[in-house]
């Protein structure tokens, strides 16, 4: 009886090779035909990889569109926003978005557009272009300008903040010299609404450049954008005391080794490491101070140690 068991299951086995063998013999010639074809079109064995004529290609990376907490709270016309404009110009680098010929004029000149009347600017972004202003490579000639900066404020593009500027992607497109956002280079410190907080500015940056805080490592294009760290209004422009760090000074002479003021989100991206930091918070040397007063609902996330964070951070 056993006998008869392997002889049943070394003849299915045989079978299955016999047809196996069958199949691939008949697609064989369709394969040999295939790489004729592509050898024909300039396919070559060294070059594995597909060759891109369009550096502007839409690309959108499927594990970050596809998963369950990305689209918790998108909805899909928001989802077509945020592809719209980060992800238009994702393969974007210097030598296929921005035009060094412009830069052969005059040199490395830069222009900042006139500010327009009505339009609101915060007073960080207003210290940015004072301080362009006020450089050796400023230019109040576009003609001879290699790099442009907005005038419209775009370094808070959170809907819920009062420095939001609304209709953002209008105003960008009407500008004559925009050209898609070639050699245009757009600062920006905040994006995205609580609790998702996505990387969408509100308009499509097209072929420009972007100078962010808090830049996520899918949507940074290397040599490309410029990864820059959040800094409050009060920061200085130039100048200021010199340094008291010096070489192997442990402990530092400052008082203070670390200290860090902010919102304490209480639910949503990032509330896990906000929430963890008053485990090292000392009081002395190391001071971290969080407030949960975030949102209009801020409230009804409250927990037992909101009231002494908030206390703490008012005084």
């Amino acid at each position: 009886m056993q006998a008869k068991k392997r002889y049943l299951i070394l003849l299915s086995a045989g079978a299955c090779l016999v047809l196996l063998f069958y199949l691939g013999g008949v697609t064989l010639p369709a394969a040999s035909r295939s790489r004729h074809d592509r050898s024909r079109h300039g396919y070559r064995p060294d070059q594995p990889w597909p060759h891109f004529s369009d550096p502007l290609h839409l690309f959108l990376p499927l594990d970050q569109t596809d998963t369950e907490e990305y689209n918790l709270h998108i909805s899909p016309r928001q989802k077509r926003d945020v592809n719209t404009s980060v992800y238009k110009g994702k393969r974007c680098r210097m030598d296929s978005c921005f035009d060094f010929s412009q830069c052969q004029k005059s040199g490395f000149k830069v222009y900042v557009y006139p500010q327009q009347k009505g339009e609101k600017i915060s007073e960080s972004y207003q210290i940015i272009l004072s301080t362009i202003e006020g450089s050796r490579f400023y230019t109040s000639d576009p003609g001879q300008a290699c790099l442009f900066i907005l005038s419209l404020d775009t370094l808070d593009r959170d809907q819920l903040s009062p420095q939001y500027v609304h209709n953002l992607k209008t105003k960008v497109q009407n500008l004559p010299l925009w050209n898609d956002g070639r050699n245009h280079l757009i600062f920006n410190l905040y994006s995205g609404t609580w609790p998702d907080y996505t990387e969408d500015l509100g308009f499509d940056i097209g072929q420009a450049m972007l100078a962010k805080a808090s830049i996520s490592t899918e949507n940074f294009r290397p040599h490309f954008d410029v990864s820059i760290p959040l800094f409050s209004k009060d920061h200085l422009r130039t100048g200021g005391e010199r340094g008291f760090l010096k070489y192997n000074t442990i402990p530092p002479f400052r008082k203070y080794m670390l200290v860090f003021k902010g919102k304490r989100y209480l639910t949503g991206i990032g509330s896990d490491t906000r929430n963890a930091l008053h485990h090292v918070h000392n009081a002395e040397d190391v001071v971290l101070l969080t407030t949960c007063k975030h949102g209009k609902d801020w409230q009804k996330h409250k927990d037992a140690r909101c009231d002494k964070d908030n206390a703490e951070y008012d005084k």
